[in-house]
């Protein structure tokens, strides 16, 4: 299996994109991401092609026009975003960081109900 590329967070806004739309032209990321930046499209096209390099987007030609999919799962790419995080901030270790969160997020009643579930199917 192929290591998941290392995204970057302007990549991750263009990659989220993709995983939308599961394929778009580099105009559509474009005019997506006018709406939530100020990036010039020649920034967008740069960060598109350092995707496609890192082997994060795959495409298609059809004449001039190039459509963009992504050749990695978006949760593919959350789970290694985790451990890197994890790895970096907590030194692997998945305590702390649960104690960490826990003291400092707001949880509803569900959200509390939702994660006694998940530790109770854990421990089968």
């Amino acid at each position: 299996m192929l290591e998941t590329p290392n995204i970057s967070d302007a990549e991750w806004q263009v990659m989220k994109i993709c995983w939308l739309k599961s394929a778009c032209t580099a105009n559509e990321i474009v005019k997506d991401l006018e709406q939530t930046t100020d990036w010039k499209p020649n920034t967008v096209k740069t960060l598109i092609g350092r995707l496609v390099k890192k082997g994060a987007l795959g495409y298609k030609e059809e004449g001039r026009l190039y459509t963009y999919y992504p050749l990695v799962a978006e949760e593919e790419c959350i789970r290694a975003e985790s451990k890197s995080f994890l790895t970096r901030v907590f030194g692997g270790a998945l305590k702390p960081m649960l104690v960490t969160f826990l003291q400092e997020e707001k949880l509803s009643p569900d959200d509390i109900e939702e994660l006694k579930q998940l530790l109770e199917a854990r421990k089968d």
